[in-house]
C-alpha cells in the first residue's frame, strides 16, 4: 500500500495554519533525544504506538504527520499501523527530521522540551527575577526573612531539597502562599529541580499580586548542587492549606488572573455540546484536581491531569494540537484558572475552564489507580480503563508454571529463552531469571543477536512485558521475523510475579540497546555534575532557539496597571544570562 507523504514545506504550513494537527516522531526517546526533534512534534514511539495513540489522538480523522530520522523505516511501519487502526489522515514526513533540518528549520534535542522552552520564555518575556543558589544559601545562613518554596511533586521534594524550603507544588503556589508568607516583607524564591517550574512558580506569585519579593532560584537543585552546596533528604514540610483570609486572597488573585489571561469558562451545557462534536474536533477533558480527589469521585471519560503537572507539560497529556482542553476543578477553581492562564500563553490548545462544581449521578467513582500517564514513562503505566485502540492477538500463550518448568529443563518445551519487552528501567529492576531484553521497534536487531547467541536447541521464544499487553501486540511482528515459536506469556511478569516465581536485577542481556530512555547522568557525583552542567546549558540555551523558530506561537500578554508593580527582591542581583 503507498503511504501518502508531506513535504517540509506542506508540513510548516500545517503547523500554523491554525488547524487540528499530531505531529509525531516515533523513534524512541533515547534516539529523538540524541538527535533531535522538532519542537512541536511529540514523541510517541512506535514501540508503544498501540498502547498509547487512543489517549493521545483519540479522534480517528485527526490529521496526522508520522517522522523519524530520514522518513524511511520507523515512520512507515507506525504510519501503516495507524491506518490499520482506523487513522485516515496520516502522512509521512518525506525526509525526515533530517529534510526538515536541510530546509533551514530548527531541531531541537531532547523530548518534549516545548516546556522547557516556554520556561525559558516566560523568563525573557516577562522578565521574571532569579536569585542565584549562593546569593539564596548566603541569605539562609545570615537568618535572613526567607521562605523557599519547592514547587515539585512531594516524592521529588522528599528525596532531595533545599535546606530549609516547603514543598507548595506548582499550581498549588498561589492557592497557599498566602498562608505560608503572612508577612509581605518576607522574600520568597521558588525551586524545581532545573528551571521550568522555578521560572512559572515565581512569575505565577506575581502575576496573582503576591506583595512579596519573589524571585526563582536559578538552575535549581542541579544548580545548587553545581554550586557546591548540601541538599536535605526526607523532608516533609509541606505548604499547609490556606485559612480563610489566605483562601480570600487566593480566590481574589484567581479572578484577576483569569481576567487578565483571557481564561474562558464554559458551563456543562457547552461541555455536552463539546461532546456531541467529538467526532468533528478533539476533546480532552482533564481533572486538575489532586489525584485522590479524582478517585474519589470525577466527570465520565475525564482524566485525572493534577495541575502542577499539566503545566507547562499538556503535550505530554494529548498529542493533537488545537485540540479543545476543558479543565475541571474544584468549587473554588484556584488552581484550574492557575493552570488555564499559562496554557493561553503555551497556546497548544484551545483552553476552556468548567465553570460549574459537579456533583449528582453523573460523577462516576472509581477504585485503582487514579493519575493520568504521561507520553513519556512506561507502557505498563496505563491505568486500567485506558482507550487502546485494538487489543493484542498474541496467538499462543503460556502460562508461568508452564515457563518455569520449561527454564528449568523440564517437558517436551525445553530449549526456551525469554524476551523481555518493558520499559528497560523496569527489566533492570527485575525480570525473569535468564531474560533477554530488547527495544520492540529493534525486533530484526533482538533476533539476529539471538540466533548469534542461543544455540539451534533452543526453538522457542517467549515473549514478556509487564502485563502482557505489549509482548502480545509484538508478536505477530515477531513471527514474521523468525523461525523459531513464538509464544507469549499469559499475564506477563506481573503473573510471573503474582505466581511467587524469583526475578533477577542483572541487566547484562541485552539483545537491542536500551534507547527508550534518554540519557541521563553519570553514577558518580562528577558525573552528574558534569550532566547538570551540561543540561543546564542546553535548557538555557533554548530561548535563543526559539526566537527565529516561526512555528512558536507562545502568546505574550501585558500586564494591567496594578499587576506591573516591580517585586524584584531589591537591593538583591538579578543574574544576567547571556540570550
Amino acid at each position: 500500500m503507498a503511504l501518502p507523504e508531506i513535504s517540509v514545506p506542506d508540513l510548516h504550513h500545517a503547523l500554523t495554519d491554525g488547524g487540528e494537527i499530531a505531529v509525531l516522531d516515533v523513534r524512541d526517546h533515547g534516539d529523538a533525544d540524541r538527535d533531535g526533534t522538532l519542537l512541536l512534534a511529540v514523541v510517541l514511539p512506535l514501540s508503544w504506538l498501540e498502547l498509547r495513540i487512543a489517549s493521545f489522538v483519540p479522534r480517528r480523522g485527526t490529521r496526522i504527520v508520522v517522522l523519524d530520522a530520514d522518513g524511511a523505516d520507523l515512520a512507515r511501519r507506525a504510519a501503516a499501523r495507524l491506518a490499520a487502526l482506523g487513522y485516515h489522515d496520516v502522512a509521512v514526513l518525506a525526509g525526515g527530521v533530517a529534510a526538515w533540518s536541510a530546509a533551514g528549520h530548527n531541531t531541537y534535542q531532547g523530548t518534549q522540551v516545548a516546556g522547557q522552552a516556554f520556561g525559558e520564555w516566560v523568563e525573557h518575556a516577562y522578565g521574571t527575577p532569579s536569585l542565584t543558589a549562593e546569593e539564596v544559601a548566603d541569605r539562609i545562613s545570615a537568618g535572613a526573612d526567607i521562605v523557599v518554596l519547592d514547587s515539585r511533586p512531594f516524592t521529588e521534594y522528599h528525596a532531595q531539597n533545599i535546606p530549609t524550603s516547603i514543598n507548595c507544588p506548582g499550581a498549588e503556589l498561589v492557592y497557599r502562599a498566602a498562608e505560608v508568607v503572612p508577612d509581605p516583607q518576607t522574600l520568597v524564591v521558588v525551586n524545581c529541580m532545573g528551571r521550568t517550574r522555578s521560572i512559572l512558580g515565581a512569575q505565577s506569585l506575581i502575576n496573582a499580586g503576591l506583595p512579596n519579593p519573589v524571585a526563582a532560584l536559578s538552575n535549581g537543585t542541579m544548580g545548587w548542587l553545581v554550586a557546591g552546596l548540601e541538599l536535605e533528604h526526607g523532608a516533609e514540610r509541606v505548604a499547609p492549606d490556606p485559612g480563610p483570609a489566605a483562601l480570600a486572597w487566593a480566590a481574589d488573585a484567581a479572578q484577576r488572573i483569569g481576567a487578565r489571561f483571557g481564561v474562558r469558562r464554559i458551563d456543562r451545557a457547552t461541555l455536552d455540546r463539546f461532546r456531541a462534536e467529538a467526532d468533528e474536533r478533539t476533546l480532552f477533558v482533564f481533572d486538575v484536581r489532586a489525584a485522590a480527589d479524582y478517585a474519589r469521585g470525577h466527570l465520565p471519560e475525564s482524566r485525572s491531569v493534577p495541575a502542577p503537572d499539566l503545566v507547562p507539560w499538556l503535550f505530554r497529556f494529548t498529542a493533537t494540537r488545537r485540540a479543545r482542553v476543558v479543565l475541571v476543578d474544584g468549587p473554588d477553581l484556584i488552581r484550574a484558572i492557575v493552570a488555564a492562564s499559562w496554557l493561553e500563553q503555551v497556546d497548544w490548545s484551545e483552553i476552556y475552564l468548567l465553570g460549574e462544581t459537579f456533583d449528582g449521578p453523573e460523577v462516576v467513582v472509581e477504585s485503582g489507580p487514579a493519575a493520568a500517564f504521561a507520553v513519556f514513562g512506561p507502557p505498563s503505566a496505563l491505568p486500567p480503563g485506558s482507550p487502546v485502540v485494538a487489543a493484542p492477538e498474541p496467538g499462543a500463550l503460556i502460562d508461568p508454571a508452564t515457563l518455569a518448568r520449561h527454564l528449568a529443563g523440564e517437558g517436551s518445551a525445553a530449549g526456551v529463552t525469554v524476551l523481555d519487552l518493558e520499559f528497560s528501567p523496569l527489566y533492570a529492576a527485575g525480570h525473569i531469571p535468564g531474560a533477554w531484553f530488547a527495544v520492540r521497534s529493534r525486533l530484526a536487531e533482538a533476533f539476529a543477536t539471538l540466533d548469534a547467541a542461543l544455540d539451534a536447541g533452543t526453538a522457542t521464544v517467549v515473549l514478556t512485558s509487564e502485563n502482557g499487553v505489549l509482548a502480545g501486540f509484538a508478536a505477530a511482528e515477531a513471527r514474521e521475523l523468525t523461525e523459531r515459536e513464538i509464544l507469549v506469556l499469559d499475564g506477563g511478569t506481573a503473573a510471573w510475579r503474582d505466581a511467587g516465581l524469583p526475578l533477577e536485577d542483572v541487566p547484562t542481556r541485552l539483545a537491542t540497546p536500551a534507547t527508550d530512555i534518554p540519557a541521563h547522568a553519570g553514577g558518580s557525583k562528577a558525573g552528574q555534575l558534569a550532566w547538570y552542567r551540561h543540561y543546564l546549558a542546553w535548557e538555557t540555551d533554548l530561548v535563543r532557539q526559539i526566537s527565529d523558530d516561526d512555528t512558536v506561537s507562545f502568546r505574550h500578554i501585558p500586564a494591567d496597571a496594578t499587576a506591573d508593580v516591580d517585586r524584584r527582591p531589591a537591593p538583591l542581583t538579578r543574574t544576567v544570562r547571556p540570550r
